[in-house]
């Protein structure tokens, strides 16, 4: 190849890159961690009472529900931080199979709901539940009825998160593109992806782990 030859050619194939670069994109996924602190606490406090009647069944119902409020009141909830639910009652005689009857025929399962902001009061209490034991509350525990610690502040950290993901992605961009002898030019598609909010272990349930991922597209040249 003479030497005109082989300058044309260097400078065909090199149009010919520059102008794949130009349709080139590279996909950059970012993704951003906080950690937050629970700012809602829902405590669920459940009890059962068993009887032969439903008026004194009733009646203990009240009772225990007395006892329990009291007792969050006086470890400094408000009235609006506890709410009360319908009881569910069972008839534990309407589907017995065979001739042994169970001693109570009616059961009655209770919960009182503790709802507050006041995360670290809740945590403390809990400790303090053989107080309701020892005034003869007689607490069930349920998988079904655990308390949750919750963050509701997403929306607040939502725009910081994002524009930290896209700076860290830009950053990974222009390390591509000066590796691959190119630069970094504008965002061809972005896409926000999700946030997910996890408990930070099985054990600190009022920690959070708040996550973004974001897929960005950049075009080089």
């Amino acid at each position: 190849m003479t030497g005109k030859s082989g300058a044309l050619w260097q400078m065909v194939a090199g149009a010919f890159i520059a102008l794949a670069l130009a349709f080139m994109a590279i996909n950059i996924k970012s993704g951003m961690l906080q950690f937050r602190d629970a700012d809602l606490a829902l405590w669920p406090i459940n009890f059962s009472v068993f009887g032969n009647e439903l008026d004194p069944l009733q009646n203990d119902i009240e009772l225990q529900q007395s006892l329990i409020r009291s007792f969050l009141l006086l470890k400094g909830f408000s009235e609006a931080d506890i709410q009360l639910s319908m009881p569910k009652i069972t008839d534990q005689h309407a589907n017995v199979y065979g001739s042994v009857l169970p001693a109570d025929r009616y059961r009655a399962e209770v919960t009182v709901l503790v709802r507050t902001q006041d995360v670290e009061r809740v945590k403390t209490t809990m400790q303090s539940v053989g107080e309701l034991v020892k005034s003869g509350v007689a607490l069930t525990q349920s998988y079904e009825f655990q308390p949750s610690f919750v963050f509701t502040g997403l929306e607040s950290i939502k725009p910081e998160m994002i524009a930290d993901a896209t700076r860290d992605a830009r950053a990974a961009a222009d390390q591509f593109a000066r590796d691959a002898e190119a630069s970094v030019g504008s965002i061809r598609r972005a896409s926000q992806g999700y946030f997910s909010i996890e408990d930070v272990d099985p054990f600190t349930p009022e920690t959070k782990r708040v996550r973004v991922v974001t897929s960005i597209d950049y075009i080089l040249r």
